[in-house]
């Protein structure tokens, strides 16, 4: 792998240092706060990644990105993805297909996890398709709508009553997060993500408009984190001590981008507070700007306030880009931003999405003050992976 020297990125007059400080989260040793987002990619026929799926996380890991978290992943639950080229976490022919991308990643000298993931109340939203299925939903609602980028067609059939989850139902989900997680660790990856926010069915529970239970998994705010709670104390009972457990959260929904899982910081605390000590250990604040204040009164971000809150390793997401050349703009300029909150420790870890689409070397790129590739979806998104 091509090496970048420090006088590169000298020479382009940029202090990216604060983004090449090393961490270590639990037994996980990251050489850098960059980190690859969770993308869906639908590329993995009937669950399974296939060898360029393998070659495609290897390159990110060549291209120096200090840790690959994979796309959405589906535990074992009859409802849980509802695209059938979503990779699967279960399986003897997914499992050898991950095994194959982790071996991958490792021998490019990277560090790799996969997000476990359960759609819950937004089965059918990616495929379209009424199969007669019943989608998992805290309280049987879909919950209040609002801004949303959903179609007409698929909104109608959603908002329609479901059944509420029964304790059967809460029980066998939980154990299939747990499966998942097990099946992760037996094939090599280096933690476990969560996908718990944007609506999905972590996030639903959390959720006020979706969970209007009265018994122990609804209710006030405390009762309704008990649920992710539990997926996540019973993942770190099954994983041990020394892998990392990352938590996706978020403000919005899916249902309804202007949608808030906590007014105040406190309430906010609450929620992170109770999965942090469950076994989480680092805190992905997914929203569409990183740096816009999570609360009034503060300029602090949602990731740097889920770090106040519990100090736990904290992940900012949203809108992050590095255009490193007047000539070569590739998003909105905010480097100094990231940099100086990275410098000043409002949060630990960068997590970057598209730009990871454009260019597999975004971290060396970034380090050594090269222009970046500019983002095209047509081409980096709906394209061949590359």
């Amino acid at each position: 792998m091509a090496q970048v020297t420090e006088g590169a990125a000298v020479a382009a007059g940029l202090d990216t240092a604060a983004l090449f400080r090393p961490l270590r989260v639990r037994g996980l040793a990251l050489p850098n706060r960059i980190v690859m987002s969770p993308m869906t990619r639908h590329r993995s026929p009937g669950g399974v990644p296939a060898p360029e799926v393998a070659a495609y996380y290897r390159r990110r890991a060549e291209g120096g990105t200090g840790l690959v978290i994979t796309e959405g992943t589906a535990i074992e639950h009859t409802v849980a993805v509802d695209d059938p080229d979503v990779p699967h976490m279960y399986g003897a022919a997914a499992l050898a297909g991950w095994r194959e991308v982790v071996e991958q990643v490792h021998a490019a000298g990277g560090r790799i996890i996969p997000q476990l993931w359960h759609v819950g109340p937004l089965w059918g939203a990616m495929s379209g398709v009424d199969d007669g299925a019943v989608s998992m939903r805290p309280s049987g609602n879909w919950g209040h709508l609002g801004k949303t980028t959903y179609t007409a067609d698929y909104l109608d059939w959603a908002t329609r009553p479901g059944a509420a989850m029964t304790e059967r139902d809460i029980e066998d989900v939980i154990a299939a997060y747990v499966a998942a997680a097990r099946n992760a660790v037996d094939v090599g990856f280096d933690g476990i993500a969560l996908h718990g926010a944007h609506g999905y069915l972590l996030d639903s529970f959390l959720w006020a408009s979706t969970n209007t239970r009265d018994d122990r998994w609804g209710g006030d705010l405390e009762r309704r984190t008990a649920f992710p709670a539990a997926v996540v104390g019973a993942i770190r009972d099954a994983i041990g001590d020394d892998l990392p457990i990352v938590y996706r959260f978020s403000q919005h929904k899916q249902q309804d981008y202007g949608a808030r899982l906590a007014a105040t910081p406190e309430e906010l605390g609450v929620v992170l507070g109770a999965l942090v000590d469950a076994g989480a250990d680092v805190l992905d604040a997914s929203g569409r700007y990183f740096d816009r204040p999570a609360f009034e009164g503060s300029d602090l971000s949602l990731a740097g306030w889920a770090k106040k809150l519990t100090g736990a390793t904290a992940m900012a997401v949203g809108g992050i880009g590095f255009p490193l050349s007047a000539d070569e703009p590739t998003g909105p300029d905010n480097r100094d931003e990231v940099l100086r909150r990275l410098e000043r420790d409002e949060f630990d870890l960068v997590g970057i999405g598209r730009m990871h689409l454009a260019d597999p070397a975004v971290a060396m790129r970034a380090r050594a003050g090269r222009p970046l590739a500019q983002f095209d979806r047509p081409v980096h998104e709906l394209g061949p992976l590359h």
